[in-house]
């Protein structure tokens, strides 16, 4: 899986760097998929307090994803790391349906943010191996993705665990930046 992460990422970047934020609420599963795409396994992990960054060097590509923690007292910190990213990762747990109003609000909060505006947007609705967990077209509509009109999104069923979604979501998000989307 590494290895088809590497080869993705250096046919389609070229020399181009990008930076990435994985957001979403504490135990969404941010740091599960960010190990995951970079060792191709689940690795055992602890709430992240604070931050994860992974630079990922392929060939002529320097790749930075922050992966920051979710928590309500962490979450006024991830402005601090807004300037010059090009991508964000949204992630959602799929199956918290108590949350979604939360994760909605926080969602839309990013979006509003100037540093943000032209930072293309990924959806990750995770979980999806989950019993109760909702689909695509469910956290679509929970998060009012709907509503953005002024920059190029998307959003993948996933499973972090098995993972199942990632792969498609990150070929999307590649050939998005490619393109000059972000």
């Amino acid at each position: 899986m590494g290895i088809m992460f590497t080869r993705l990422f250096s046919s389609v970047f070229g020399n181009k760097e990008a930076r990435i934020l994985v957001l979403g609420l504490d135990n969404a599963g941010k740091t599960t998929i960010l190990y995951r795409l970079q060792m191709g396994e689940v690795v055992s992990t602890i709430p992240t307090i604070g931050f994860n960054v992974e630079t990922l060097q392929y060939n002529n590509i320097k790749f930075q994803v922050w992966d920051m923690g979710g928590q309500t007292s962490i979450r006024p910190y991830w402005r601090c790391y807004f300037p010059n990213t090009q991508a964000i990762i949204y992630v959602v747990d799929s199956s918290d349906t108590d949350r979604l109003v939360i994760a909605k609000d926080e969602f839309h909060a990013i979006l509003e943010e100037e540093e943000l505006k032209g930072a293309v947007v990924l959806v990750f609705a995770n979980k999806q191996d989950l019993p109760g967990a909702l689909d695509d077209a469910s956290v679509t509509e929970a998060l009012e993705l709907h509503k953005i009109k002024n920059r190029q999104w998307a959003i993948f069923k996933t499973s972090a665990i098995k993972g199942e979604g990632l792969f498609e979501g990150l070929d999307w998000l590649s050939n998005t930046l490619k393109s000059g989307g972000g």
